[in-house]
């Protein structure tokens, strides 16, 4: 199962080139409230090329997550536009999966009822992905977990289950946001590495969405930092420490100068987000 995965990925990473698998172009999404129109991203313009990853940074209220709806068909855009692999998104996409905050799973289900769960919701036939669903389960560590029900899971196993729900369709773009930001410190920096690990074994794109500095430095060939709202992107940083990443990457000189230098540039937001 890892051989076939780490196959594919070989194949989709060694193809970083042409069309952008996302494409923003000076995105800007305007909310209406009581007290007049509140511009919550603007001007935002972003390429993510196929198999790559980059994480979002940003403060808190900054649009990091209004600009993931968007790109997920869950929210349209007031003007610009955004495209995945070269089609526009005005609607959800089986192009796409989406791992939230939560995992969300249904309490009733066990944990192989909910994995298929998008299967059902785009009425494709359950069993024919049964058996990927069950390899999933496999590639994540969760095989013998197939039957238990969410509350017999951790919080790093639920989120787990969460990706493999997101990958069950086999989906071209991942868009993932905060999805460890309610586990403990112990478990986000294993959760991390598994994603890692996942993201490695694929030929999956990703957008992360994060409030962890050292979690989108560990994780992302380019990091891209948002201005306080109107978030706008302020700065694009190539992450170019070697892979596969692990808790020994975090102890190397290049990695903290790389987060001091991230840290800079949030100093120039302090009492002003």
């Amino acid at each position: 199962m890892a051989v076939y995965y780490t196959a594919l990925a070989a194949e989709g990473k060694g193809a970083r080139r042409g069309q952008p698998m996302l494409k923003t172009d000076r995105l800007t999404v305007t909310y209406a409230s009581s007290r007049g129109p509140v511009k919550a991203v603007d001007d935002f313009s972003l390429e993510i090329t196929p198999g790559e990853f980059v994480s979002v940074l940003g403060p808190s209220g900054c649009g990091k997550s209004t600009v993931l709806s968007v790109a997920a068909g869950l929210l349209g855009a007031s003007s610009g536009s955004v495209a995945v692999a070269g089609s526009p998104v005005t609607a959800p996409r089986r192009e796409v999966g989406v791992v939230f905050q939560q995992a969300n799973l249904l309490p009733w289900k066990n944990v192989l009822e909910n994995v298929l769960l998008p299967i059902v919701a785009m009425r494709l036939p359950v069993e024919e992905y049964r058996e990927r669903a069950e390899q999933l389960l496999d590639f994540v560590g969760l095989s013998r977990f197939r039957q238990h029900y969410p509350h017999e899971l951790s919080g790093g196993m639920q989120q787990r289950v969460g990706i493999v729900r997101a990958l069950i369709h086999d989906p071209k773009l991942l868009l993932m946001d905060e999805p460890f930001a309610a586990l403990d410190a112990m478990t986000r920096e294993r959760m991390a590495l598994e994603l890692q690990r996942i993201w490695s074994g694929t030929d999956k794109t990703v957008l992360f969405i994060t409030h962890s500095i050292p979690e989108a430095v560990l994780l992302s060939d380019r990091v891209v930092v948002m201005s306080p709202s109107p978030g706008r992107i302020i700065e694009e940083f190539e992450c170019d420490l070697p892979r596969p990443r692990n808790a020994e990457t975090m102890a190397l000189p290049r990695f903290g100068e790389y987060c001091n230098y991230l840290r800079k540039i949030f100093d120039q937001f302090e009492g002003k987000a």
